[in-house]
């Protein structure tokens, strides 16, 4: 077998792992089962999720067994990891429709057919019932709190206070590890570098209860070079289903990264060979726009197939290049064309709110039709919409098309 977790490490997608050397042999000498887990607290993956598909997918690709554990139980309580308050509490019946529509996107990206087919797994399904003075005296006694309240995954909740409720999300997602090892001879966790602290917890109990291997690794964090989470956006998180995020949007907030990102989002983004992404990321000026061009299409490629990816390229060719096609901008039909540019924005989804949209038009940021407005009473009308069709445009990069 290949050494992937020197490739890994090589490729930039390690930041912690724990028994380095053991880790690299045993994956060098046989197929191993590791799992990740994917908390349903909203009915779409994000952004950031896609870097642990990425991970699982090239970890399988070697020859690796993924399991892709559905927090079905976990969020009934939420992770306090890297939160100041208290997550919002979720239905059952929220956390189930949750749960079936992240195992339709999970599905796209690895492999559920072959010998080491992937799985799908729920921890409702061994959570939900448990006993809680069993599990305490199971589980419970192998934790320190003093160990505990030091972790990175709780500090941030002393001073806004922490709930007995949340410091047993930890022992759960140990219990996880605990379960999957023994029903599935799982030996290695995976998670981003928030999750080190939960990550360390399964490890040593499986080492602890069961004194077998067990070995955890954590993946850098998705972020830009001021350390900002990327995948953020005016409308908020980039998620994998097109109807949150729409293909046109997902193409262009790639197309538009800063050049010191380049590399980071060709590494961890993208199934291009290494020569290739330092070529692209070793590119200087106008020529790293090339760069760009390919992460943006090679990673909407990858979430929303090479159809959509190639109507989005097209679409960004005939805004910024004056070639391609403008069919396949993102639209919306109005009912009538006497609307106010207030109203329109709204319905282009370009500001939430009718207050934003004033500011907008006032500062000069928004032009219709290639003509700045600067009139916040501007109205609509026949004349606008030429050829069917009217653009709106928020600064340079932001593109809406209204249709009659």
């Amino acid at each position: 077998m290949t050494d992937i977790i020197e490739e890994l490490q090589k490729r930039g997608y390690i930041e912690q792992l724990t028994h380095e050397k053991e880790m690299k042999e045993l994956f060098q000498k046989e197929s191993v089962r590791f799992y990740i887990g994917i908390d349903p607290t909203a009915d779409s993956m994000h952004i950031g999720h896609f870097v642990a598909l990425m991970v699982a997918a090239k970890l399988q690709r070697a020859g690796h067994k993924p399991i892709i554990l559905m927090g079905g139980g976990t969020a009934s309580i939420g992770d306090p990891s890297g939160k100041t308050d208290m997550r919002k509490m979720m239905t059952r019946e929220m956390i189930e429709h949750n749960v079936s529509e992240i195992k339709k996107q999970a599905e796209r990206f690895v492999s559920f057919e072959g010998e080491n087919a992937a799985i799908i797994v729920n921890n409702a399904d061994w959570l939900l019932d448990l006993n809680y003075i069993d599990f305490m005296r199971k589980i419970g006694t192998q934790f320190s709190v003093n160990k505990m309240l030091a972790a990175d995954c709780y500090k941030a909740r002393l001073e806004t206070g922490l709930t007995f409720f949340e410091m047993g999300y930890m022992l759960m997602q140990s219990y996880d590890f605990l379960y999957l090892h023994d029903k599935y001879n799982c030996k290695m966790e995976i998670g981003g570098n928030d999750q080190w602290s939960n990550i360390i917890g399964g490890v040593e109990l499986v080492r602890k209860m069961r004194s077998d291997e067990a070995y955890g690794l954590t993946f850098r964090l998705l972020t830009t070079a001021e350390g900002k989470k990327m995948g953020k956006t005016e409308k908020g998180a980039l998620w994998l289903n097109p109807e949150k995020t729409s293909p046109y949007e997902f193409y262009q907030y790639w197309r538009n990264i800063g050049d010191t990102e380049v590399k980071k989002v060709l590494s961890l983004l993208t199934f291009l060979p290494d020569e290739e992404v330092e070529r692209l990321s070793s590119l200087k000026d106008e020529k790293i726009n090339e760069a760009k061009q390919i992460a943006a299409f090679e990673i909407t490629k990858l979430i929303h197939g090479e159809k959509a990816a190639k109507k989005a390229e097209e679409t960004t060719k005939a805004l910024f290049e004056g070639s391609g096609s403008l069919e396949n901008m993102e639209a919306t039909k109005v009912q009538d064309t006497n609307i106010s540019l207030v109203d329109a924005i709204i319905l282009s989804n370009i500001a939430p709110s009718k207050g934003q949209a004033r500011k907008l038009i006032e500062q000069g940021g928004i032009t219709l039709n290639e003509e700045k407005i600067t009139d916040i009473n501007f109205m609509l009308s026949d004349k606008d919409f030429k050829e069917g069709y009217a653009i709106i445009k928020k600064g340079k990069k932001v593109y809406h098309k209204l249709e009659k």
